[in-house]
């Protein structure tokens, strides 16, 4: 049975009840294990470092994988999920570095390289736990017991042999080139790290001269913000395009410059150098400049075969070749640089350049450019088939394949992947001495028939002393001391995750490329790169199919987080306090999800919480309660069967499963366009439409107030949608929708369900569409609808006119008379919506007295026009309405020449002050409807009003108390001081306030022995309203001998025939009249001559009743009428009296005495019912049977209650 569920809910403790629920049930694993025999849908993870805690950015990545693979699970695919690991390079080593205070190669050199991986060993999962708690704790289903790690010997293996590919590819080679180089880690960085981390800096700017050797009066001066770099100038380039000129003392020559021959110290040209920086003349120091290296070869200042002049270390610091500076880090020894230069007379001008500089990303020190040899694959000359293979790539948002990505194809450079470290995958190159000779070893069964040792792990201190004989008479070949680049090993995960090709080929082949990737947009110039090199590279084409690409999550200052600043909330607490689903809809619904950046705000995380958690729990908890009172009223058990529910005919049913049906036909359409950021959004205002639309505006049907069938035809319609609505946002919200059909489950019918186990809702396939409900005229209509109600409430509270108070009308204008018809169709809900008597609809706005007219938007238009904005300003504010409706429909109009649109002009309705309309009512509207409020005053609508805040109280007095609907209780009051304006209008307004709260409502005292429940004293109005809430109903009457309302007995005769004797009840709301003179006569009514004498004389009625009680309220009721007729059955009475009193659809029940303990159950004929009996509607309130005269003499006189 379902089970009940809680007015307030902590999300976070109940997230960690259904993490419980799935480890107890190894829901992930049964998922993989239903799926095992579907199409498979392959998946990669790119592998985060284990050496620092999940941010923000890790979440955001990991929640959008989980969406789509939970997503592709539930459309009916088998998807594997594998956590990988990166454990090598620069962010592990660095780490070990800093720890054991390691300077450099030296250091690493009397550690030795077997101790100083082993450290690198011991770190390399310090927060594996961390991070497999975080993961698990977000809700991310991913398997880490099946992980792979990029230091697990298989996986090396595969790296080896996607190496060994290349290199028989003969995309392979060693050379000296000028890369970015991390002084902090000794070692270079390819060019896409050392785009990753630019920044502002503030460097030095110096012009020195340089003396000709001809004249050494004559000097050339060059313009540089690297002076550490000048002890290693070569040259000097000029621009041949440029002019140049010879100045002395005021005297200013023109002055052509020639190129030296070969060799060192000469003027060389290339165009790469500006005008529009330094003094057009660029001195050279070829083996720390790119564009410098590149000069000096093209014009033999260097060469390639001799040895680099490069006197840094790989610490950054000068080598004893530059004496004067010797042991001094270059970015330090600047200073001495410029003082010395200063001293020599060589420094024509000193100041400080601001300028963008690429810094490490993992160390945050400022790179140099250096000269290095390194291994290199070739890139360059396959752009083309890269850039064929993106396009083949479908990438969302579109723009970054064509332009982030794109263009960063098209510079594409050969790419370095050696590195001078120690932790990582060993480079499988054995080389002679004079590199002539090259082994490249692909595979470790390779490496022991080559060596003749067997090895195990593939790092450094396990392979670096085997040597392998030479073929050609060279000694014996070592291995080349170089590491992979950790993006090599991470590029080559597709293949290393499956052990491709040793084991797992066909599986491999059969599913690569993958179908989904995802990463943040930094990984442009990282894993997404390198993954389509290798793939390109092996074998010529993507691997990836689809690709998410994610902005970055910004500090709410827009500033990148940071530990240091402690300028964002940490991710455990906002979880802690307001649960992972939260945390995945609030980043899944922002910019972030288009690869824009998002500024993290803690309040859009408790918003989430608020604005759409909080509406759908009640909106569940809604239909559980009502499912609970039909069960306890009426021994209904409600069951959902999807095959067997019926069609409903109510045009709000209609539209919401209009509107789930075509929200479930677009998820779909969506999702499969791996859209994310337009799903969320419609899936948020789907839980708006469900809660304050839908459910408010149909409580009553859900309550039973009409009647049995209608109730279970809503709650079925709710419980479909609900049940839809789980199953959409379980990808997205796993939580909630799980804790949800936990319960809900035990309402749907066994019979009903196809899938094998369904004890989780995320073992279900997504809902099909059923076009069939799918009704666009319907949805447009409650659009119109929610249209009118919205603008109506803007006008109340522009007016501070609560919704309590009732109104007199609302006028609806619009052009289309079609839409008119459809307004029409929801006039109930409009009139109860904004509480108004009287639905108006035209098409005429003019017989109201309304015209439009414009005011320009300051800030966009005054922007823009700038002068020209105040006669601009002049001429719209004349515009005529006819021009404006024009406006309206167009989007456009010129003005003094200017073409404004929708977003320069705000429209605003005026009334026409002579027509009288200004004063009655108050207008707003959208492009489409035109809305008017009557808000004059009336005094009986204000007293309503009233009336309405005391039932406010109470019903909030009721939810402090923790009751739900079905309790039974009183509620007693007391208004200081009596007689005052408020307790004038609780009198008079007592049928209404107890019609909507179902209670009886007493005056004050509470009767001695009550068990109160709640009390409370507010101020309403100028007086004291004290209320009490007590347990229970209580129905007193004093003893009626007869009907508790005036009749009369009525004889018919027609054409001198008797035809019947009838009896008239004249209720007590007919007042004082004539009528009431004749109560307990008998009339003859006749068509013919004047009636016989033998016509019954009785003081009593001729029919029997029964009178009935509800609270403070009698009536009477006929049985038989006329005399001689069938009397009412048992269930007819029921429908009878709800009648009476306004409770139609509410189910009754009869009791015989006051204290409501003996029921009557009797299903035949109430005839015999004899005696005190009270009815209860099952809620919190007693209907009485007060006296029944059935039309015996024996049982004449007895009161039923």
């Amino acid at each position: 049975m379902v089970e009940p569920v809680p007015e307030s809910i902590h999300f976070p403790c109940e997230e960690k009840s259904i993490l419980q629920l799935w480890k107890d049930k190894d829901c992930f694993q049964e998922c993989l294990k239903q799926s095992k025999n579907r199409p498979k849908y392959t998946f990669y993870d790119g592998p985060p470092f284990a050496t620092g805690l999940p941010h923000y950015g890790h979440i955001l990545a990991g929640t959008i994988k989980d969406i789509v693979t939970r997503f592709a699970h539930q459309s009916g695919f088998h998807v594997d999920r594998r956590f990988g690991w990166d454990c090598h390079g620069l962010p592990v080593e660095y780490e070990i570095d800093k720890t054991l205070d390691i300077k450099g190669p030296d250091d690493v050199a009397k550690m030795g390289i077997a101790e100083y991986n082993r450290q690198c060993r011991m770190i390399v999962m310090r927060y594996a736990n961390e991070w497999e708690n975080s993961v698990t704790r977000m809700g991310r289903w991913i398997d880490f017991k099946n992980d792979y790690k990029t230091l697990y010997p298989w996986f090396m293996e595969t790296v080896w042999w996607v190496f060994r590919q290349l290199y028989d590819k003969g995309l392979v080679y060693r050379g000296v080139k000028v890369m970015p180089f991390s002084t902090a880690c000794n070692t270079p960085l390819s060019n896409f790290e050392s785009n990753q981390n630019y920044k502002d800096v503030q460097d030095p700017s110096v012009i020195v001269n340089f003396p000709l050797l001809e004249d050494e009066n004559v000097c050339l001066i060059a313009w540089t913000t690297t002076p550490w770099t000048l002890p290693s100038n070569l040259a000097l380039c000029v621009n041949s395009e440029l002019q140049y000129v010879k100045v002395k003392g005021e005297k200013v020559i023109t002055c052509p410059l020639q190129c030296g021959e070969t060799g060192a110290f000469q003027v060389v040209m290339d165009n790469y150098v500006r005008e529009e920086e330094g003094t057009g003349v660029v001195h050279q120091a070829p083996y720390f400049g790119a564009d410098d290296y590149r000069v000096c070869m093209e014009n033999s200042v260097c060469q390639r075969d001799q040895a680099p002049i490069c006197p840094v270390d790989s610490s950054g610091c000068f080598t004893d070749e530059v004496t004067d500076f010797v042991g001094q880090y270059v970015k330090d020894a600047d200073k001495n640089i410029i003082k010395w230069l200063k001293e020599q007379g060589r420094l024509v001008n000193s100041s400080t350049f601001k300028h963008s500089y690429p810094f490490c990303w993992r160390s945050d020190t400022p790179l140099i450019y250096k000269a290095v040899p390194s291994w290199f694959i070739r890139v360059e000359h396959m752009v083309e088939k890269l850039l064929e293979n993106n396009d083949k790539c479908y990438w969302v948002p579109e723009f970054v394949r064509e332009r982030r990505f794109g263009n960063w194809l098209r510079d594409a450079r050969d790419w370095a992947v050696s590195r001078n470290r120690y932790w990582g995958t060993p480079i499988p190159l054995w080389c002679s001495d004079d590199f002539e000779e090259v082994v490249c070893v692909g595979s470790m069964a390779e490496l022991e028939e080559l060596t003749g040792v067997k090895v195990t792990d593939l790092h450094r201190e396990s392979i670096d002393q085997l040597t392998i004989p030479s073929r050609c008479g060279k000694g014996v070949l070592r291995r080349v001391t170089e590491v992979f680049d950790c993006w090599f090993e991470s590029g080559s995960m597709p293949y290393a995750q499956a052990h491709y090709p040793f084991e797992n080929r066909k599986e491999f082949e059969d599913t690569f490329p993958a179908d989904f990737i995802a990463e943040g947009i930094d990984q442009t110039r990282g894993w997404f790169y390198t993954l389509l090199v290798l793939s390109t590279a092996l074998f010529g084409k993507p691997p990836f199919k689809n690709v998410i690409v994610n902005g970055l999550v910004l500090a709410s200052d827009g500033q990148k987080m940071s530990k240091r600043k402690k300028n964002y909330p940490d991710p455990g607490l906002v979880v802690e306090n307001y649960g992972a689903d939260a945390l995945r809809l609030y980043l899944i619904n922002s910019p972030v999800v288009r690869a824009e950046n998002l500024r993290f705000k803690e309040e859009g995380v408790r918003d989430v919480l608020k604005d759409v958690f909080l509406p759908w729990y009640n909106a569940y908890r809604f239909l559980v309660q009502n499912v609970q009172r039909l069960h306890k009223e009426d021994g209904i058990s409600f069951l959902y069967n999807e095959a067997t529910a019926k069609c409903s005919d109510n045009i709000m049913d209609k539209w919401i499963q209009s509107f789930t049906q075509s929200l479930i036909q677009f998820f779909k359409a969506e999702m499969d366009a791996y859209r994310l950021y337009t799903v969320v959004p419609k899936l948020v205002k789907f839980v708006d439409m469900l809660t304050n639309w839908y459910v408010r505006t149909n409580r009553r049907r859900f309550k039973g107030e009409s009647g049995t069938e209608d109730c279970l035809g809503a709650l079925e319609n709710l419980f479909s949608v609900l049940f839809s609505m789980c199953r959409l946002m379980a990808p997205f919200t796993p939580f909630i929708t799980e804790m949800m059909y936990q319960n809900l489950r035990h309402l749907i019918d066994p019979a009903s369900v196809e899938e094998k186990d369904s004890s989780s809702i995320h073992y279900l396939m997504l809902p099909l569409v059923r076009e069939s409900l799918i009704d666009k005229r319907i949805e447009s209509a409650v659009c119109q609808m929610q249209s009118v109600i919205e603008l109506g409430r803007v006008i109340r509270d522009r007016r501070t006119l609560p919704v309590k108070y009732p109104l007199k009308e609302v006028v609806v204008i619009h052009q289309d008379p079609e839409a008119l018809r459809d307004i029409a169709s929801l006039q109930k809900y409009i009139l109860e919506e904004l509480n108004v008597r009287k639905l108006t609809l035209s098409t005429d706005k003019d017989k109201y007295g309304i015209s439009l007219r414009a005011e320009p938007d300051h800030m966009v238009l005054g922007k823009r026009l700038k002068a020209a904005f105040k006669s601009i300003t002049a001429s719209i504010k004349e515009l005529k309405s006819e021009q404006l409706e024009i406006f309206q429909k167009t989007g456009s109009i010129v003005v003094d020449g200017q073409e404004l649109h929708e977003e320069d002009l705000r429209l605003m309705y005026t009334f026409n002050q002579t027509s009288g309309s200004a004063t009655q009512y108050e207008a707003h509207s959208d492009s489409q409807v035109l809305v008017l409020l009557d808000v004059t005053p009336d005094q009986s609508m204000l007293d309503e009003g009233v009336a309405r805040e005391v039932i406010n109280r109470i019903q909030k007095l009721r939810k402090k108390g923790h009751l739900v609907p079905s309790d039974e209780i009183t509620v007693y009051y007391s208004c200081e001081p009596a007689g005052d304006y408020l307790d004038n209008v609780i009198q008079a307004h007592t049928d209404f306030i107890l019609a909507t709260t179902k209670a009886p409502l007493k005056t004050y005292p509470v009767p001695k022995g009550s068990s109160v429940i709640v009390q409370e004293k507010t101020q309403l109005k100028g007086s004291d309203l004290d209320l009490t809430i007590v347990k229970g109903t209580a129905a007193s009457r004093a003893p009626l001998t007869g009907p508790a309302c005036a009749y009369i007995n009525l004889q018919l005769k027609l054409n001198n025939k008797q035809q019947g004797l009838y009896v008239l009840v004249i209720p007590e709301l007919t007042g004082k009249c004539d009528l009431l003179s004749l109560n307990g006569k008998t009339l003859s009514v006749t068509s013919g001559s004047s009636p016989s004498d033998s016509s019954p004389n009785s003081d009593s009625p001729l029919c029997p009743f029964v009178n009935l009680q509800l609270a403070n309220y009698v009536g009477t009721l006929l049985l038989v009428n006329p005399v001689g007729h069938d009397c009412l059955t048992h269930n007819a009475l029921l429908s009878e009296t709800a009648k009476l009193f306004g409770l139609r659809g509410r189910r009754l029940k009869l009791y015989v005495d006051d204290a409501l303990t003996q029921g009557k159950t009797d299903s035949t004929r109430p005839k015999s019912y004899f005696g005190s009996v009270s009815v209860s509607p099952l809620s919190s309130m007693h209907l009485g049977w007060l006296q029944a005269r059935p039309s015996s003499a024996q049982s004449a006189g007895k009161t039923l209650s």
